[in-house]
């Protein structure tokens, strides 16, 4: 199988280099900013119409000149994109100005606008940057994406072609259920993912470093000391590591559980209202987000029928007989028992064989699960409702 992918190498600019990437990131944001200011003043331009702005723009200042054609374009291109997401994806906004004190660096270039020589990446203007090649390319580059991250280092996201081998021929379906003392709860305690805790361990050495921050702080509008900027480079490298061994643990455990199941009912879950609940900050180390996102993108990639089933009642219904109970269940409560057959067993462990049984069963609603989910009783199949998109069929072979 031939798919898209992205392969990401960290570069090593030295000051030269640094400085040119910043000033061409300058230039770019500029072009960003005058474009969301044409769309607010009701000009609403096209990316056809932006673009000539450009040229006229180009023609007129020398400072746009200096700078790479090809990364302006690509810098107009991405935001009539996302001015077109804005409209068709629910809850994506307006493009926003970007400012330059909390907006990171991020440059696009296409086949025209670099070239890879003696292992280095080199850009318009003479820039020629060293490639740390953790492994070859794949492929010849399509594009590039050249951005820097909350530390300060930079990196290189090449768009390449490559020869995957399909995914073995597995039957066997799991459920999955999302929770925060364990972080996935499945039919198979085999799958399960468990609570690892990185923040948690970090959390020692970052509260040093932000103490070392407020120690230093200066007032408003003083440019800041060299130590200040030193301690929060340090918080930000600790913050990124814990984040990074979350993404490692989530990668792992989705390419277990669909190298082994051909069928995956994933509980669609958001996360975000726990952020406003006193287990906020165990929520955020657990990264329910980041896991799921991985699930379902693996499972999709590998052709794996991926169904995601909405959440409601599927902690009051029992998994054996479908009955659901008359009250809520509190969080203390991590026994789940049923009253009509007697069924006992974890909370979470039935929510999940709940997930999977409503998968398929074929149910397309959240009214479905809502008033109908007694019918495991019955086995029948419940009627449809294709324009409830919370249950979807996200991938399938």
């Amino acid at each position: 199988m031939d798919e898209t992918v992205r392969y990401t190498y960290r570069l090593r600019p030295g000051a030269t280099a640094r400085a040119a990437l910043l000033a061409e990131w300058g230039r770019c944001r500029w072009l960003w900013n005058e474009a969301v200011h044409q769309y607010k003043t009701g000009r609403k331009p096209t990316f056809g119409k932006l673009s000539k702005l450009l040229t006229e723009a180009r023609a007129r200042s020398s400072w746009l000149r200096d700078g790479s054609q090809v990364a302006q374009q690509q810098t107009l291109r991405t935001y009539a994109l996302a001015l077109q997401h804005s409209f068709k994806v629910k809850g994506r906004g307006r493009p926003r100005p970007k400012r330059r004190k909390d907006t990171l660096p991020s440059l696009e270039y296409t086949v025209r606008g670099f070239s890879i020589r003696d292992r280095r990446l080199r850009l318009p203007g003479g820039v020629a940057i060293p490639v740390v090649w953790s492994r070859e390319l794949s492929s010849a580059p399509t594009s590039v994406r050249v951005y820097q991250d909350t530390i300060g280092h930079w990196y290189a996201s090449f768009v390449v072609r490559r020869e995957t081998p399909p995914a073995p021929d597995v039957e066997g379906a799991i459920g999955v259920d999302w929770g925060v003392t364990t972080t996935a709860t499945t039919t198979d305690a085999t799958y399960d993912l468990p609570y690892l805790g990185h923040r948690k361990r970090c959390a020692a050495e970052l509260a040093r470093a932000q103490r070392r921050m407020a120690r230093r702080r200066r007032a408003k509008n003083v440019t800041p000391s060299n130590g200040y900027l030193r301690a929060k480079r340090q918080a930000a490298k600790v913050a990124k590591k814990a984040a990074r061994q979350n993404t490692h643990d989530a990668r792992v455990w989705a390419k277990k559980i669909i190298d082994n199941h051909a069928t995956i009912a994933v509980e669609d879950f958001q996360p975000t209202f726990l952020t406003r609940s006193r287990m906020a900050r165990k929520a955020a180390d657990a990264a329910i987000g980041a896991a799921k996102r991985e699930l379902i993108d693996r499972g999709m990639r590998a052709g794996r029928k991926v169904v995601l089933v909405p959440p409601a009642y599927t902690t009051m219904t029992c998994s054996q007989c479908g009955t659901r109970a008359k009250h809520r269940l509190g969080l203390g409560v991590r026994v789940f028992r049923c009253d009509t057959c007697g069924y006992t067993a974890c909370r979470d462990r039935n929510a999940a064989r709940t997930i999977l049984a409503t998968a398929e069963r074929g149910r397309a609603g959240a009214d479905d699960v809502r008033h109908a989910i007694t019918s495991f009783r019955d086995g029948a199949l419940v009627r449809s409702e294709p324009e409830v998109p919370r249950l979807s069929t996200v991938g399938k072979r």
